[in-house]
């Protein structure tokens, strides 16, 4: 993916509260919406504040991820399942660039779905478990309220969203992009440029930047946030969903420019039920035009795009 980098003083992410919408006057609530559906619109992204999940929850689940990773790797790999749990280095790769990403990576997803893939908790360290399915139901709620806020702007029902995320299969992922090496292949990133899957992802404060975003004329926009906040992208269900209205944007994570350290990330991608129905709606399809994506659900969809970049055979 080309683009110049360029510095955000010309253009920055939007910062929003959502208290704002949750105990804010009528005025405020419709002043976040505004602000939500235009920062997705025109950046893809926002990043949020005052967000409902407990700092010493976001701080605890980091804490635990950088004791996984430092584990052994056969201990690591004994987590590993089918979408859930322990992926090693060299697996996954952006979908239109086959070098791997560089990174390791332990997720969590929503355990006793039908079809799905329990989760795999590791012995060690102590209390990942808890901490871990804490923060996967407050980034779930969090993302429950975003849509919320969002489904009046595409002509829905504040709760339309609400029935086709009780059974979604989100996933919490914490990620691990360790120093690179010298002898690396010289085009392999720690996260090439790619689009997320899902209607929303919410991801916690990164520790350690390099996160970019593709702006809309073309130039790579630095997506930086403070240690309490969220930063919010919308993805490929929900451009979908929208026919195009609301973009799933395109963002990287680039390799280290100065301390050659490890970064430690942590998004939670919000999923709806695999039955859910993608076709756009039809209010987001001008009169006269065809919708610009085809039919299918949420679970063929990610079925397609998990093969695509190396998760499923």
């Amino acid at each position: 993916m080309t683009g110049e980098l360029r510095m955000p003083a010309a253009r920055r992410v939007p910062v929003l509260s959502l208290r704002d919408f949750t105990h804010g006057s009528a005025a405020a609530r419709l002043a976040f919406q505004a602000a939500l559906f235009s920062g997705l619109t025109d950046y893809g992204f926002i990043v949020l504040r005052e967000h409902g999940v407990a700092t010493t929850l976001l701080e605890a689940a980091y804490e635990l991820a950088e004791t996984f990773f430092a584990l052994p790797l056969e201990e690591k790999r004994a987590t590993s399942g089918r979408r859930a749990g322990y992926t090693d280095f060299g697996i996954e790769h952006a979908r239109y660039h086959l070098v791997p990403d560089l990174k390791e990576f332990y997720s969590v997803t929503r355990d006793g779905l039908p079809g799905g893939d329990d989760n795999r908790w590791p012995v060690r360290p102590a209390g990942l478990q808890r901490v871990f399915n804490e923060l996967y139901t407050a980034l779930g709620e969090t993302g429950r309220l975003l849509l919320q806020a969002l489904a009046p702007s595409l002509q829905l029902p504040a709760d339309w969203f609400d029935a086709k995320l009780r059974h979604g299969d989100s996933l919490l992922r914490a990620i691990h992009y360790p120093p690179v090496s010298a002898d690396m292949d010289p085009q392999a990133v720690r996260s090439a440029a790619h689009e997320d899957i899902n209607l929303l992802t919410l991801l916690v404060a990164a520790r350690g930047s390099g996160l970019q975003l593709l702006d809309r004329d073309g130039v790579w926009l630095p997506v930086d946030s403070g240690p309490q906040e969220l930063i919010v992208d919308s993805g490929d269900m929900l451009q979908r969903l929208s026919n195009g209205v609301i973009p799933s944007t395109t963002h990287r994570v680039v390799n280290p420019e100065g301390p050659n350290v490890s970064r430690y990330s942590m998004p939670f991608f919000l999923h709806p039920e695999s039955e859910m129905v993608l076709d756009p709606l039809p209010q987001c399809v001008p009169a006269g035009t065809t919708p610009r994506y085809p039919p299918c659900t949420a679970g063929e969809y990610l079925e397609e795009r998990l093969r695509e970049i190396g998760l499923k055979t």
